[in-house]
């Protein structure tokens, strides 16, 4: 069977489309894949003509693919022709991806072909996930909020109570009793208050302030109480703008997050504090961290200690949740740290790799009298676009979303791109290929190779090759790593500017 490749408004519709659509014949080989269908699954749209549709779906689904082509066939019963439902995908590169399919047959010459239409599900899988953990947040709080009101109440009885029996009991047995009683309840009262700061039900003493002085304060007290294996360094702007927030919450928060970094060094490490202003006018900067454009300030605590899971990163700020022993905490620092930072307006986000380290990044709503605007920013959003002509950067990222995202941007620069889900895949490629210029790498990657490995295996063995390494801990933290290389480094989150501006750096060398 042949599609007239003549027609040009055929192939004029096909590329015009936004969704990825394939024609397949009777037998599920592919005959005409648009655009859209090639960048969607990574494939050249030229590669996948005369290739089996089950190339494009997971081992499990590929494998019942033809027996449910031959049932339709043979019976004519439509389970899925017509009916669009969800299902995964499979790129190029290994990864799988959920996407919305719906499956049309045509008649074509007298013979079946079946025209499929896919649309990827990643962002709307990925923002249902953010708004489910949002939601569970809220209503942990209200419940958290609601207990402790009752809580609060009964415990002021009982401390009442107590005091009065206290004043006209004369025992000393019955006075010491009573003392250890009230002692108690005053435990709970405060257990009960900084649940009401997750709660966002406590009462903010909000004033425009001096961030990087109370810091500051906030380092001095640490400085009193951290152990002597643990070297803390500031990294202050010195022109940061103003905000308005309860400084001794802030402080609070700053103790809370320091201690916990230091529980997860037992064996000695670094915590470094950094302040920065963040201009959030790219949306991509607010994909990837889940937050409104605007201007913020950032406060960063960095440490080099044990890491979080993917499990542990996700239930870090619900309440009474610990990874400690029983007996060595309540769970309720971040908790707490997570409801003043909303309450302030602002948001956290959480970067972890599990054996390399923390980052916890609080943002701050920035006062507007205090932000000055670069006039040079935003006026021609295309000037950077030419930067990687004729240059091809192997991109190596193992969180899909990411993955998709980076390439995105990377191909607006002008760039052409390759990418890898593995050091150890990015190393086979850079053997097998002589046309890349530029590797821009992930720091943390599955696999024997790291980021920083593959980085320092490529200095060595092909030294004509720009490295770039970008991660969400602070320039700090990783300019600490023992190396024989010292490469760029671009911090998560960043900007299409600041990308473009580490690349022009990179290549001007």
């Amino acid at each position: 069977m042949q599609i007239n490749d003549e027609s040009p408004v055929l192939l004029a519709l096909l590329d015009a489309a936004v969704d990825a659509m394939i024609v397949a014949d009777h037998k599920g080989v592919i005959m005409r894949a648009n655009k859209a269908a090639a960048r969607l699954f990574g494939h050249e749209a030229n590669a996948l003509v005369g290739e089996n549709v089950r190339i494009l779906m997971p081992k499990a689904m590929a494998s019942q693919h033809d027996g449910f082509l031959r049932h339709h066939l043979d019976t004519g019963e439509k389970r899925i022709i017509g009916i669009g439902r969800d299902v995964e995908g499979l790129r190029a590169d290994g990864s799988v991806f959920p996407l919305h399919l719906s499956v049309g047959r045509a008649d074509i010459s007298g013979e079946v072909a079946f025209v499929g239409i896919m649309h990827d599900l990643s962002r709307r899988k990925a923002a249902e996930e953010a708004t489910a953990r949002s939601q569970r947040m809220d209503a942990i709080g209200q419940m958290t909020g609601g207990i402790a009101h009752d809580f609060n109440n009964l415990l002021t009885v009982v401390i009442g109570n107590l005091e009065l029996l206290e004043m006209a009991e004369t025992s000393e047995k019955s006075g010491a009793l009573i003392s250890d009683a009230l002692e108690a309840a005053e435990v709970g009262a405060d257990l009960t208050s900084r649940l009401m700061v997750f709660a966002r039900k406590s009462t903010l003493n909000s004033e425009v302030i001096d961030l990087n002085a109370d810091v500051s304060k906030a380092v001095a007290m640490l400085s009193r109480t951290i152990g002597a294996h643990i070297a803390v360094e500031t990294a202050f702007a010195d022109d940061l703008w103003q905000a308005k927030i309860d400084a001794t919450q802030l402080q609070t928060a700053v103790l809370n997050i320091a201690l916990n970094a230091q529980d997860a060094m037992p064996s000695g490490g670094k915590i470094t504090l950094e302040t920065r202003n963040m201009r959030l006018d790219d949306t991509y900067v607010a994909q990837e961290i889940g937050i409104d454009m605007g201007d913020y300030i950032r406060l960063s605590i960095a440490d080099t200690g044990e890491g979080m899971s993917a499990e542990t990163r996700t239930r870090a700020m619900e309440p009474f949740f610990s990874t400690k022993p029983v007996g060595q905490g309540t769970g309720l620092g971040l908790s707490m740290v997570y409801g003043f930072i909303k309450q302030s307006g602002g948001h956290i986000a959480i970067y972890s790799e599990v054996g390399k380290g923390t980052t916890i990044s609080l943002y701050f709503p920035a006062l507007q009298s205090t932000t000055k605007r670069d006039p040079s920013v935003g006026q021609d959003p295309e000037r950077n676009d030419g930067i990687g002509a004729g240059l091809r950067v192997l991109l190596v990222e193992d969180d899909p979303m990411v993955l998709r995202l980076s390439e995105t941007r990377v191909k607006a620069l002008g760039f052409q791109c390759v990418t890898a889900t593995t050091g150890d895949a990015a190393w086979e490629i850079l053997q097998a290929r002589e046309d890349i210029d530029v590797v821009f790498t992930d720091l943390v990657m599955p696999g024997e190779l790291s980021g920083h490995a593959l980085a320092t295996r490529v200095a060595e063995k092909m030294p004509l090759i720009k490295i770039l390494i970008t991660s969400g801990f602070s320039e700090n933290i990783l300019r600490g790593d023992e190396a024989n290389y010292e490469f760029a480094i671009l911090r998560k989150p960043y900007r299409q500017a600041d990308l473009a501006e580490a690349f022009r750096a990179l290549l001007d060398g």
